[in-house]
């Protein structure tokens, strides 16, 4: 009972704490928070998002007047003509007309040239050809084959038979009658017998040897450490291990299961009672928290809102906002207006450049329909955008 009375007078400041951090955090997301995000998305969606739009809008079409429609008015109405009709039907009209009739004449004239002179070095050629083949390579063909033909094979055979005679048949017979029998009889005879009655048997033994003082000395070595590891596990580690059991770890147990785990878990306990009591009296002292503010701040902020900020509020929203946003529409209108007629102008003045260039009537250029205009009355000026109607003389209605 005196451990639970101690841990609840330590609980209940913190608990206290605890729930006014609580209540302050959801107050702070309720109205600061929760509103500024609010508008934040307000100013974004109904502020920043039509703002952006008409920028990006304003930036395509400045860019489009800077740097497109300059240079395709340019390229369609200036360079395009000028090129087609200063260099393209010049140079075809020269192709056709001059370059093709002269090509043509020069071509049937040095053919003409070539069959002559081909006919006449093709003659020339096949005589001094015959003369050739009958006095030089006939007399030539006779004596090859008559006279050196025969005379090289016997000469040839008679080198492949002095050849071998000299160089191939010593040599061949002293190989195989002479160091074939040596190296066979005198060195490997002997080398096999050797290894197979001499060597073989000696390194059988000598393994044979090697693998039982190997099994000897795995033996002996197996008993050392046996004899070793349990001098050393009776002696030396038994009696530690039965020391530090009975010394250390009996008594350690014996606190922790008599000591530590009640007390544990009746702090524990004690804890969780005081956590639920020290909420009741946190509810308690909130609730009169809160009644005082109520009576003290909520009743006369809600009177001085409804009494004084909304007529206020009402006022300004029918004497300036409306009016603002009436002023902002008209002047949005006018801007449109504005744009369309230098659009129109713009159109105008390069149906007129192109005109001028070309000569004729104009035209009207794809996706980019002609509007009428209409005159005002008593003048001679017209009126951009504005619908055409036929002019009704005065006196007439009159």
């Amino acid at each position: 009972m005196p451990v639970r009375i101690v841990v609840l007078v330590v609980v209940v400041p913190v608990r206290m704490l605890w729930d006014l951090l609580a209540l302050c955090g959801r107050a702070l997301h309720r109205t600061v928070l929760r509103p500024v995000g609010r508008g934040m998305a307000w100013v974004y969606a109904s502020a920043l998002t039509p703002v952006g739009h008409a920028l990006v809008w304003l930036a395509v079409v400045l860019g489009k007047v800077v740097f497109v429609w300059p240079w395709v008015g340019l390229w369609r109405h200036v360079v395009v003509p000028v090129v087609t009709y200063g260099l393209v039907v010049p140079a075809v009209w020269a192709y056709r007309h001059v370059l093709t009739p002269v090509g043509l004449g020069v071509a049937w004239v040095l053919c003409g040239l070539g069959r002559g002179i081909g006919w006449t070095l093709g003659t020339l050629g096949r005589g001094i050809g015959l003369l050739v083949r009958n006095l030089v390579v006939a007399p030539a063909r006779l004596l090859h084959r008559s006279l050196l033909t025969p005379v090289g094979h016997a000469l040839a055979w008679l080198a492949v038979v002095l050849g071998k005679v000299v160089f191939v048949w010593p040599w061949v017979g002293l190989w195989r009658y002479v160091v074939v029998p040596v190296v066979t009889y005198g060195l490997v005879v002997p080398a096999v017998w050797a290894y197979r009655q001499v060597l073989t048997p000696l390194g059988h033994g000598i393994v044979r040897l090697a693998a039982g003082l190997w099994h000897g000395l795995a033996v002996l070595g197996g008993g050392l450490w046996t004899a070793v590891t349990w001098i050393v596990l009776t002696l030396l580690v038994a009696p530690v291990v039965w020391l530090v059991g009975t010394l250390v770890v009996a008594p350690l147990g014996w606190i922790f299961r008599r000591v530590l785990v009640p007390l544990g878990r009746e702090i524990g306990a004690a804890f969780a009672v005081a956590w639920r009591v020290a909420g009741y009296v946190s509810s308690a002292v909130g609730g009169s928290v809160r009644w005082l503010v109520v009576q003290l701040v909520v009743r006369p902020v809600r009177w001085f809102y409804g009494s004084v900020c909304t007529p206020v509020g009402h006022a300004v929203r029918d004497g300036v906002w409306r009016p603002a946003k009436r002023a902002a529409v008209e002047a949005g209108r006018a801007a449109v207006s504005a744009v369309r007629s230098a659009r129109e102008t713009i159109r105008q003045a390069r149906r007129d450049a192109w005109r001028a260039l070309v000569g004729g009537p104009g035209y009207a250029e794809p996706g980019e329909p002609l509007v009428p205009q209409a005159r005002t009355l008593g003048s001679t000026t017209t009126v951009p955008g504005a619908a055409a109607e036929p002019e009704i003389s005065l006196h007439k209605q009159g």
